[in-house]
Order: structure tokens, then sequence, then C-alpha cells
């Protein structure tokens, strides 16, 4: 009967089972991190001897987690450093993957999103939806680099990966100091009645570092005031959010910006889900199942599914992360009531 089932590509659930539906996550991703400061010099490395343009498209070196066969950082989640040299242009093309780009260093590049030309900066969290053309151009004699994030491996899985070539230069060259998605979205509260209808993803092409500053500032000054409106004491926490609907600012990707105070220890809790964390100034430590990370500014951590973790502060430390909640959520995959709190990073 074996023999018959290998015979007509069939095998039983009965041998499979424990494989397949376990009695809680078992993620093939473990806990990693990677080091800015090695990062950045085989970035610069790379910008020396790979050229950008047509063919490779992007000089980005993706972060593969060791536990899995895939270039990944999740089974989700992509994650790379993207560099740029001086007065370099990365044309433009589109994709059916999600993707964003976060700055923890450096100026002088513009993204440009369908025709948008979006400065690069500091602190800055900028989204190039699926489908949305996009190239980058460096006006300045110093290189640069980011991280970029993509639903690759989710797309990849679903057999959804789509990818189309644009111009060779971008197709504006200007370098204003805000975009015109900005300048017609960015406004607190604020959506113009010409735009009648909502978006799957968030208009907003660039979500600027003095907001996401201010913003957490104020929650902990309101902590001191003694309102209780921090996610935990010494935690200031904030998500980037689509005005259009309040929901997350991509389909399958999550962006949240967490502030810890000096000495804060954040809850030890795990969810169903993958999450990447950069830090983005101070040091600290992650503490994932039984392995410590100690980071710094750059350092990018991945918090494999179900693993147990929590943070904690040396100095103040200011964490991005992006996460693939959103999937789980909508597919009804979120931890189950009164196994564990849910995760408070």
């Amino acid at each position: 009967m074996y023999r018959k089932f290998d015979d007509h590509h069939m095998v039983p659930l009965w041998s499979e089972i424990g494989n397949i539906m376990p009695s809680q996550p078992e993620p093939s991703a473990v806990p990693y991190a990677w080091r800015w400061s090695e990062l950045s010099a085989l970035a610069k490395e790379a910008g020396e001897l790979v050229p950008v343009g047509r063919g490779g498209e992007r000089r980005a070196i993706a972060l593969a987690n060791p536990g899995l066969q895939e270039p990944f950082a999740s089974p989700t989640l992509w994650c790379a450093i993207q560099y740029l040299g001086p007065r370099e242009v990365a044309p433009e093309h589109r994709h059916s993957q999600n993707a964003f780009r976060f700055v923890v260093e450096g100026e002088g590049v513009w993204t440009v999103v369908n025709g948008d030309p979006v400065r690069m900066s500091r602190g800055d969290f900028l989204l190039t939806p699926a489908w949305c053309y996009h190239g980058h151009h460096n006006e300045t004699d110093e290189p640069m680099a980011w991280i970029d994030g993509l639903d690759v491996p989710f797309v990849h899985y679903t057999d959804g990966s789509f990818f189309e070539l644009g111009p060779l230069q971008v197709t504006d060259q200007s370098t204003p100091q805000y975009s015109r998605s900005e300048r017609l979205w960015a406004h607190p509260g604020i959506r113009p009645v010409s735009s009648k209808s909502n978006t799957e993803s968030s208009p907003i092409a660039a979500y600027r570092w003095e907001h996401t500053d201010s913003a957490l500032n104020d929650q902990l000054a309101l902590e001191d005031e003694g309102h209780p409106v921090t996610v935990e004491p010494g935690h200031a926490a904030i998500r980037f959010v689509n005005p259009t609907t309040g929901a997350d600012v991509l389909p399958t990707i999550r962006a949240e910006f967490h502030r810890l105070r000096p000495g804060t220890v954040t809850e030890s809790s795990r969810v169903v889900g993958s999450r990447v964390f950069q830090a983005f100034e101070g040091r600290g430590r992650f503490v994932i199942g039984e392995k410590v990370f100690e980071i710094e500014k750059g350092d990018v951590v991945v918090v494999p599914s179900w693993a147990r973790a929590s943070i904690e502060a040396e100095s103040s430390l200011d964490l991005f992360s992006f996460s693939d909640e959103p999937i789980i959520e909508k597919l009804g995959l979120s931890s189950p009531p009164g196994l564990v709190p849910p995760m408070s990073l």
C-alpha cells in the first residue's frame, strides 16, 4: 500500500501529522543578530566591486536566517542592507511584493515612487507598496546605506511573484524637501476631501523621524505626569498606520517604533508570527529563548515565531521593528487565548 502511495504521489496523514500539525509552532527560523558594523563594511566592499543597474537592479544584500534554506530573515519577511554609491542611480522597476525602507544613518538619496521624489534621511520610514514603480538616486558625493524590508518570502510561497522593469533613469530627478504624497496626506488628523476611496496601503510615502521622535517623547512625558499611556512602564511605542483606514501601512507588514528608558526590561512573552528589529540608537540586549544578543546602533535582530523574547535597555534604547502580524491576524493564527499573554514588544 505504501509503495502504491509513493507511485501515485500520495502521503498518508497518520505518518506526517506530528510534522505538519504539531501541538505548538516549531519554527525553522532561529533567533539571530547581524552587526551593523559588519553589514555596512561588506556593503561598502560590494559598492566598490559590484555595479548597480540592469541585471542585479539593486546593490542589496539579504540577511539570511541560519535556520532557513532560502535567504530570508524569516519564513514571511525579507530584510536586506542596500547601498548606493556617490551620484549613482538605481533604475526603476516594480513588483508584486510590498516594500519599505528605514534609514539608520545618512542622507542625500531620493527614492522616486510612481514619479514622486521622496527624500531619505536618518530615522525616516519610507513605503513602496506593491506595483509602485520605484528607483533611487544619490545626489551627493557620499555613499548611503539603509535597510529594505519586504514580504518576499510570503509572496514567493504563494507563487504570486511578478516583476517588471521600468525606465533606466528615475522619472523625476528633483530633490524636494517633502514629497507630493506627504504634502497631501501627512497632516495629523486631516484627510483630503478629494480622496473618497480608502487604499489598501498607506498613501504616505515617508513617515518622518521628527514626528516619530516627538510622539515617543510625549508618551514618556505623559507617563512622568502619571498618565498610563505607555505599553508598559518605561516603554513607549507607536505604530505607523494607513490614514485612510487606520490599519497597518501595508497589507502584509506591520511597522512600529519603540523607545525604552535606561534600565527598562520588557515582559517576556511570545506570539505566532515573526518580527525583525533594528536598533536606531542606544545599547541593550535581546533575550530570545536561551540566547542573548547584545545590540547597539544599526544592529538587526530577528525574533522567530513563538520564540519567547524580552528586551533589556542598558541606555535609552530606540528600536524600529517590522513584522508579519497583519497576515497572522487576517488568517486567524494569533496566539490561542489563555496560553500566553500577548507580546508587549
